[in-house]
């Protein structure tokens, strides 16, 4: 009973027939027609790195980091304000929950 069942794979039922052999066809050529006209090929257009260029390429990304760093560190400055916050409030909530019920 706990004895796990491999299945077995089925056996083919009835006649089994080899696939049908395919003949080649032979392929006549016909007239040829009109040659495609040959499309010039794209020119690609060069950037040239002039030194104003380079110039600008390395003050925009400068500022790109210098913008994420300022939000990154801006993030990481209210997290930080956060938890201490909440610190404050852990501290101090005790204390006067205390000194209420002191006088009562």
């Amino acid at each position: 009973m706990f004895q796990p069942k491999i299945p077995t794979m089925p056996q083919p039922t009835g006649l089994v027939t080899p696939p049908a052999a395919i003949q080649p066809t032979t392929i006549t050529p016909g007239t040829p027609g009109p040659a495609p006209a040959a499309a010039p090929a794209p020119s690609r257009s060069v950037v040239q790195l002039t030194p104003g260029t380079a110039v600008a390429l390395v003050g925009a990304g400068t500022a790109v980091v210098l913008v994420v760093g300022v939000v990154l560190v801006s993030l990481l400055l209210a997290v930080a304000i956060t938890s201490a916050s909440v610190a404050v409030c852990a501290v101090v909530l005790p204390s006067l929950i205390a000194s209420d019920a002191k006088r009562h």
